[in-house]
């Protein structure tokens, strides 16, 4: 099993295939658009900058400020506030000479290498990068559209859903019920609705202690599954409480006119109630076909580049990366593979043979964390988990071990925003 020593040895690596010293480049200059502003994109747009300065490179996201998911959950316990999750764009321009255009991408043309924006700006480009995260599937659940999410708010997206959520829970009635609903996998960050659950508990055992919360989930299982549940048994006994698919969790339906949630055996009418629904890749990553008409974009697993269309790639949460999570840190860490590809390709040298890896920490509470890692090489275009790399925060592990954690969480977040956005 991989140390954490060792595991974060191999993580120096995978930058340093586009961190060494920029080499001056005799082809005339190339541009590389690059959509989406989060973990992904932002970071794509600066390491591409980084391994090779006389690249274009252009940067469309629709707001100057990015809001991150990671961290949201702490937001809505109380912990911190939205200021502290917030970044803007001002070092990649300034620092590496990124340009950032604050608008929407609304359509592409894959054989003329042209991107159009919502403000009727075209580009044309020698390669495109997708990294647009993803998009609530607003018809995937019965009842549940932009409307019903303005009273059973998902907070997928950090901002406005994520302050909604919190202000219901300040408002809720000590005594109350609340639930969460998990939909079936592939979603944005596997881990976060059961984190979202402990964190909420932490919240309403401080603040509510008579009130109780319910995970209605799709699956039979989940991630962490095996740290979460004996924490929750120990931290949150009687208030927190997990229902599988099998068991009747799955939800069907949701009624906001009623302010009810519909299971297949039964039905809840919580005082609040967040709907973590069914997902797909950003719209603009199914373009043209991009995700097959299946949701989510296949991709070349050494280059990132879309299996559907060459010169454009697709990283974060919209690609097919599997086995890696949707997670910050995977987008992150494919946005230093992908530019690393894209230099590559530009200039004719041989494609780096990339090291892949995610590490994912929770927290079950302010003082206790938890966490999983994993390191994949690829192989024929596909990734695989190397044996033996997987990493897990120890079952048994007491509370001194589970308060270094939380401080590694915290760590970890404070890292990967600076290598992102500064």
């Amino acid at each position: 099993m991989l140390t954490r020593r060792q595991f974060l040895s191999l993580a120096g690596t995978v930058s340093l295939a586009v961190a060494t010293t920029p080499r001056v480049w005799a082809k005339p200059r190339a541009r590389v658009v690059v959509v989406g502003g989060g973990f992904g994109g932002a970071t794509c747009a600066k390491y591409l900058r980084r391994a090779d300065p006389s690249l274009e490179v252009i940067l469309v996201t629709p707001q100057r400020q990015f809001v991150t998911c990671p961290f949201s959950n702490d937001v809505l316990a109380g912990l911190q506030d939205m200021a502290s999750l917030t970044y803007g764009y001002d070092q990649l321009q300034d620092r590496y000479g990124v340009r950032v255009i604050y608008t929407t991408a609304t359509a592409l043309d894959p054989l003329k290498h042209r991107v159009t924006l919502k403000n009727g700006t075209t580009f044309t480009y020698d390669r495109l990068v997708l990294s647009p995260g993803v998009e609530i599937h607003w018809d995937a659940l019965e009842g549940y559209d932009a409307a019903a999410s303005k009273i059973f708010p998902h907070a997928w997206e950090g901002g406005p859903q994520t302050l909604l959520l919190h202000r219901q829970l300040e408002a809720m009635v000590d005594g109350s019920l609340m639930v969460i609903t998990a939909p079936e996998a592939p979603y944005r960050c596997p881990p976060g609705p059961y984190e979202r659950a402990s964190l909420i508990a932490y919240y309403l055992k401080t603040h509510k202690p008579r009130s109780k919360l319910l995970i209605l989930d799709a699956k039979d299982t989940f991630t962490k599954r095996e740290l979460f549940l004996p924490a929750w048994k120990r931290l949150y006994p009687g208030m927190l409480d997990w229902m599988s698919g099998s068991q009747g969790g799955r939800v069907v339906r949701v009624d906001p006119r009623t302010k009810t949630v519909y299971t297949e055996f039964g039905e809840y009418r919580p005082a609040v109630t967040n709907v973590i629904p069914p997902q797909r890749a950003a719209a603009i990553a199914r373009a043209v076909g991009l995700d097959e008409g299946k949701g989510w974009c296949p991709v070349r697993a050494s280059t990132f580049e879309s299996t559907i269309h060459p010169g454009i790639h697709i990283i974060g949460d919209a690609a097919i990366a599997n086995p890696m999570p949707k997670s910050a840190f995977s987008a992150n860490n494919q946005a230093k593979v992908c530019a690393a590809a894209i230099v590559a390709l530009l200039h004719g040298e041989p494609i780096p043979q990339p090291v892949l890896m995610n590490t994912c920490y929770s927290l079950v509470a302010p003082d206790y964390g938890i966490s999983i890692a994993a390191v994949y090489r690829v192989n024929n275009d596909k990734i695989f988990a190397i044996p033996g790399s997987e990493g897990i925060s120890p079952l048994d592990a007491p509370d001194q071990i589970r308060a270094q954690e939380a401080e590694y969480t915290r760590s970890w977040y404070a890292n990967i925003t600076a290598d992102t956005f500064t």
